[in-house]
């Protein structure tokens, strides 16, 4: 959905406008003095990696050093245990 609006409609609505924007994909051509001065639109979505620039972003990785499985375990040994609450007992 496309509307226009004057830039001080833009200007007085700012906030309402961009939260039309976002949460309904509106769009808004701002005109001033009857020229169409911008378009305020969604931003696009981030792109995607392909499964291919996944696999090659992936294959990049190093594997972690030497004692890094017995880091894992520290860390986890040093959680607090979790106790159950009364009510569910």
């Amino acid at each position: 959905m496309e509307t226009r609006i004057s830039a001080t409609e833009l200007a007085r609505g700012l906030s309402d406008i961009l939260t039309r924007v976002k949460r309904k994909g509106e769009r808004f051509v701002i005109d001033r003095n009857g020229e169409t001065i911008a378009v305020l639109s969604p931003a696009p979505a981030p792109a995607a990696l392909s499964v291919d620039e996944f696999a090659d972003r992936v294959g990049d990785l190093e594997f972690p050093g030497e004692g890094f499985a017995d880091d894992l375990e520290a860390l986890q040994a040093a959680q607090p245990k979790e106790t159950m609450p009364e009510w569910l007992t």
